[in-house]
């Protein structure tokens, strides 16, 4: 036997197995990608949703910190509850800088809107090349008009 004749694809001899020719390791390649693709997905989406979390309530809480700023004068004058613009977009700010948060805060006469933002990098998703997500979270406070005298 020659050997180009080994090498032939064919029927196998009687009592041996015929070869396989490596397609089970492509499916294993493939298959091994697929499962690194979808623990990437439970594993770095498990810490966007924990991320998401963690900004909602920075968000939630730095617009609480602004909207503790009443103008007090025009409370004490008017009797009308109204922030101060300026200064609760300020202590929304303060709120978030000592948190590490990066967003931003709008405020009116009414109300305080904040948005954080943040960037995960993220773990097995590189391997299919995502290398961070980013989530946001908003959240918006009024001046409490009830229970004032």
């Amino acid at each position: 036997m020659t050997s180009s004749e080994s090498r032939r694809p064919g029927p196998a001899p009687a009592g041996r197995r015929p070869r396989d020719a490596g397609t089970v390791t492509a499916f294993t390649a493939v298959m091994v990608v697929a499962l690194l693709a979808v623990t990437g997905l439970v594993v770095d989406g498990g810490l966007a949703l924990t991320a998401e979390v963690k900004a909602m309530g920075q968000a939630e809480d730095a617009a609480r910190a602004g909207a503790q700023a009443i103008d007090l004068d025009r409370l004490r004058t008017s009797g009308t509850v109204q922030l101060s613009p300026a200064a609760a977009g300020q202590a929304a700010d303060e709120y978030l800088a000592s948190e590490g948060a990066t967003g931003t805060a709008r405020a009116t006469t009414q109300n305080v809107a904040v948005t954080v933002h943040a960037t995960i990098h993220t773990t097995l998703l590189t391997l299919v090349g995502l290398s961070t997500l980013t989530v946001q979270a908003d959240s918006t406070a009024h001046a409490a008009t009830t229970g004032v005298r």
